[in-house]
């Protein structure tokens, strides 16, 4: 990669050192106080941080690197959604994590990772990669296409503790799953062949043709993050579009239905 790439790779890498001690050890901080929510809060897709590097273009749903707003810190474990395209044959150079669960989901071209425990992935749309990074890795993701932008959401996660083993895990869909509403990705336990988290947080993918709903209940005392891909999605009244999101602490029966063809993922969060 050219000295962009490098440049930009230390960039995130101070990002993320400027927060990590605030992040792990104060996590009571990013948990909202129930008793002073609303029953859902909107967070619209143009009010997001943006960056643009040439080669990158990334949107904030969180603080994150040059985009600080102390009213967006997080919610709950959930620490940062970034939207990124990367342009063709460009990426991320070999950068730093610690003490974070880290992971990609592909919407549009491919995504090439390598990292310092030895693996070696392209991932295609609609697959997820989710690394633990515990004590430490080193990391690259870069688009190995030459002609095509790659598009992607990456999301950080804080573990239910410091200093695990860094590890590595995927997801793909199964085939028979492709238009199913609600399918599991990620969880604790790594049931229904989902990929496994070091947290208490189940994340689903939502993908529903227009007029379809779903449910989803959430437990006491735990939160829900719902981040719109594309289509729209109507939840408590409140019609989300691409790159909205909602999220509630109210615990109880949640409906969610679609004005158009649409994909989202669902965060319900302890």
């Amino acid at each position: 990669m050219d000295g962009a790439v490098g440049m930009t790779s230390v960039v995130l890498s101070d990002s993320f050192v400027k927060y990590d001690w605030l992040l792990f050890y104060d996590e009571k901080s990013l948990i909202h106080n129930k008793s002073k929510m609303m029953k859902i809060t909107i967070r619209k897709a143009n009010a997001r941080g943006h960056a643009h590097h040439g080669w990158l273009e990334s949107w904030h749903t969180f603080s994150f690197a040059d985009y600080y707003d102390p009213q967006h810190m997080g919610f709950r474990s959930l620490r940062v959604i970034n939207q990124d395209r990367i342009a063709p044959g460009r990426g991320f150079g070999t950068h730093p994590h610690r003490n974070m669960e880290i992971f990609s989901y592909l919407l549009e071209g491919q995504l090439e990772h390598r990292d310092s425990m030895g693996n070696g992935r392209v991932l295609s749309p609609g697959q997820i990669q989710l690394m633990s990074a515990g004590t430490g890795v080193t990391h690259s993701e870069c688009n190995p296409k030459a002609d095509a932008a790659a598009h992607l959401l990456q999301i950080w996660i804080l573990p239910r503790q410091a200093n695990l083993a860094p590890s590595y895990t995927e997801w793909h869909p199964d085939p028979a799953l492709e238009n199913a509403a609600k399918v599991l990705v990620i969880s604790a336990d790594g049931r229904d062949g989902s990929a496994t988290i070091h947290q208490d947080a189940d994340v689903y993918r939502l993908r529903l043709t227009a007029g379809e709903t779903v449910d989803h209940f959430l437990g006491v005392d735990r939160g829900l993050w719902l981040q719109v891909i594309r289509g729209s999605i109507e939840v408590d009244g409140q019609t989300l579009h691409a790159g909205d999101a909602m999220s509630t602490e109210t615990s109880g029966a949640w409906q969610f239905q679609a004005h158009a063809d649409s994909e989202a993922l669902l965060f319900d969060l302890r």
